[in-house]
């Protein structure tokens, strides 16, 4: 499958026909959006490379604890009115505390009971008995990146062990949960980082995979990262999706600013968006990113 990174660039849209043909021939025409809430931000002491809430006092981003469960469930409310099918909720840190949690799922049993969206989290690696508990009060499906290669990982942050968030992401599949698990590319990385995170993807099979491509923000390690070609990001795009064709792909974190024009293209190849913004960052409106798939031919999964 490697032959997809030396294609040459003047023929990519073969290389993405051939992919649009693969992801109709699992999904059709159908197309979802997911959004988040950053329930908790800037409470973080991991030190990742590419994140503004690991160096909140160079980057200016705001910092507050776990918001009232109120707010979580209205920002799924609003959420849902804008055709969002499903909503996670994310939290800064490692973890959360057992105070966090019973907050957390209190809130969720509120939205589940009022308002008809699938609620998945992302707070960090969790204890076993908290994804058993998750599971019971009808959360489906849990978000943990690997954001990279079990290679390339020192060199985001020596705070966490790689295998401790490969392991993290094996324990929710061994307790019946769906697992959305992806990356972040364009931290310079290169080719044998994509095709290692593919091969450790491969062993968890994970029903979702969130691409997400690197914002350089002021006050981070990485803010002067040159940014990958649009073009070898559509070859990144083909890869996982000729790799993973049973997998929901869906283009996350800095695609407007890192495909451009060219996210047109990357759209037929996937199965969703993350819409309204990206924890600290802004992002392209429900609305927006509604017309955009609707006039690309999709049907809107509500």
């Amino acid at each position: 499958m490697e032959w997809v990174f030396d294609y040459p660039d003047c023929e990519i849209l073969s290389l993405v026909d051939f992919a649009r043909k693969v992801r109709e021939s699992y999904w059709g025409k159908n197309f979802e959006f997911c959004s988040i809430i950053n329930a908790k931000s800037g409470l973080c002491d991991r030190g990742c490379s590419f994140c503004a809430q690991a160096f909140p006092d160079r980057t200016g981003v705001k910092v507050y604890p776990l918001v009232d469960e109120d707010v979580i469930v209205e920002s799924a409310r609003r959420a849902r009115e804008s055709g969002v099918r499903r909503f996670s909720v994310v939290t800064s840190g490692k973890s959360v505390t057992e105070r966090e949690f019973e907050r957390i799922t209190s809130a969720i049993k509120k939205i589940r009971k009022e308002i008809d969206v699938k609620v998945d989290v992302s707070l960090g690696i969790l204890p076993r008995e908290y994804i058993i508990e998750l599971k019971r009060i009808g959360v489906e499906r849990i978000h943990h990146n690997l954001e990279t290669s079990r290679e390339f990982y020192p060199n985001v942050t020596k705070k966490i062990n790689w295998n401790e968030k490969f392991n993290f992401c094996k324990m929710v599949k061994e307790e019946g949960l769906e697992l959305c698990s992806g990356f972040l590319f364009g931290m310079g990385e290169d080719r044998r980082d994509w095709i290692s995170l593919a091969d450790s993807l491969s062993l968890l099979e994970p029903e979702s995979i969130p691409m997400n491509f690197l914002i350089p923000i002021k006050g981070t390690p990485l803010e002067k990262v040159e940014p990958l070609h649009p073009i070898t990001i559509l070859k990144i795009i083909v890869y996982f999706r000729l790799r993973f064709p049973k997998s929901e792909i869906r283009l996350c974190g800095g695609r407007e600013r890192n495909l451009g024009e060219l996210m047109v293209l990357a759209t037929f190849m996937t199965n969703g968006f993350l819409t309204g913004g990206y924890l600290t960052q802004p992002g392209r409106t429900p609305d927006e990113d509604k017309a955009l798939v609707e006039a690309l031919g999709f049907k809107l999964v509500l």
